[in-house]
């Protein structure tokens, strides 16, 4: 359970508390220094980062070739950033990642909410919340990319928390070619194999 401190401090105010909570819940990780990184919809095993600094080093040694997830929110790492250099640990900063992590989702939720024609029905936002977990964890939504995607700006309406999410998103689909900003094309990434170097964990 996210601190409630934690969430008034550093979440979007557009989200409501609960709506916060339940995202991360949802689609999040309860260590903040927590990275994924998959090549074509597989997750590969990386070090168990200890400090900020470790997570540092396999973010960047990941991003730009595969898709990584960083923190409290499993943010997309890539998403529009061109040298891997220039990412920093405030990635993995509890603060920060929550941050622009809830600033994303509630664009997704904007985004998700648009499509569905901006509904004054609150009876409506429990699919539209469902469907924007499901485009944060794939990166799309109606053949859109949502983190790349326009913000429609404007209130979130009808927030209303959510019953058993985590168990309405049973499972995080394949992510779909070029999601995330998906580095290459998905054929060459599946060919290339597993290109992490695991020795650190195995000990060779």
């Amino acid at each position: 359970m996210l601190d409630a401190a934690l969430i008034q401090q550093c979440a979007d105010p557009s989200l409501k508390p609960a709506i916060v909570e339940q995202f991360v819940d949802a689609a999040g990780a309860p260590d903040p220094l927590t990275v994924t990184v998959k090549y074509g919809g597989r997750v590969f095993l990386v070090p168990v980062p200890k400090t900020a600094d470790e997570a540092l080093v396999i973010i960047r040694e990941n991003v730009g070739r595969a898709i990584v997830r960083v923190g409290l929110t499993q943010f997309p790492a890539g998403v529009g950033v061109k040298d891997a250099s220039k990412l920093t640990v405030d990635l993995v900063d509890a603060c920060e990642n929550l941050r622009v992590g809830t600033r994303m989702f509630a664009k997704i939720l904007r985004v998700v909410a648009k499509w569905y024609g901006n509904p004054e029905n609150d009876e409506v936002f429990p699919q539209i919340f469902e469907d924007a977990i499901y485009a944060w964890k794939t990166g799309e939504f109606e053949g859109v990319g949502v983190f790349q995607a326009a913000d429609p700006s404007g209130p979130i309406n009808n927030q209303k928390e959510q019953a058993d999410v985590s168990e309405k998103v049973v499972s995080e689909p394949e992510t779909p070619p070029n999601a995330e900003s998906d580095p290459q094309d998905q054929k060459d990434v599946d060919a290339a194999g597993m290109r992490i170097d695991l020795s650190r964990i195995v000990g060779n």
